[in-house]
């Protein structure tokens, strides 16, 4: 009955990163199955009805864990539309390779084919929360640079997509980045291929028929 808030104590942010940074760690080092609630407790030192007080469930801690929430990223538009589009490209990547992402993704998606109902968080902080700063860069394009028939959202459907293939199908491919230097080439690649995607049509493509 009594947590810190009903008390009257104000939530203390130490102990909320100390659990979160203890969640990516065991994600890590020992797999999705074995990051409980109960062996974070064990890991911080922090009592597991103070992170159930946090966290009511391990799917909502991991959640937090593993997706902090790119909304919060300084992604402001500058008006270069590609490399503005690279920032989100990067950030998606990162967002997805980190060893937590890697452990804790299909973990978490078996988990919400069981419970359907509990994905809306994941689907707020990987995509909806950014959309609207995604559209405000598209919409910050200097003119003839972005067609504006084009969807912003099936475009970012498609950045989103090539970080995940990147960070979990690539590696059975045989093609798998390896140096930063290749990262950043294929960073690059997406980048090209996205802005191929927006540009307007310039009337030179044969009508079909």
């Amino acid at each position: 009955m009594g947590g810190d808030s009903a008390r009257g104590r104000p939530r203390d942010p130490r102990i909320d990163g100390l659990v979160l940074a203890a969640t990516r760690d065991l994600l890590a080092q020992r797999g999705f199955a074995e990051t409980t609630i109960q062996a974070v407790a064990r890991q911080t030192g922090v009592g597991a009805s103070t992170i159930y007080r946090r966290w009511p469930s391990r799917i909502e801690l991991i959640e937090s864990a593993v997706f902090p929430g790119l909304g919060v990223l300084d992604i402001a538009p500058t008006g270069d539309v590609r490399a503005d589009l690279r920032r989100f490209v990067v950030a998606y990547r990162e967002l997805f390779e980190s060893p937590a992402a890697r452990a804790g993704v299909p973990g978490l998606l078996a988990a919400y084919q069981a419970e359907p109902e509990r994905h809306g968080t994941l689907v707020a902080r990987v995509g909806q929360d950014v959309r609207p700063a995604f559209q405000a860069t598209l919409a910050a394009a200097a003119p003839g640079t972005v067609d504006p028939a084009v969807d912003p959202d099936t475009v970012m459907d498609v950045l989103i997509g090539a970080a995940v293939y990147d960070a979990f199908i690539r590696p059975f491919t045989g093609r798998a980045a390896g140096a930063a230097a290749d990262r950043a080439a294929q960073d690059d690649r997406v980048c090209d291929l996205l802005m191929r995607a927006l540009r307007p049509d310039d009337g030179d493509r044969a009508p079909a028929g």
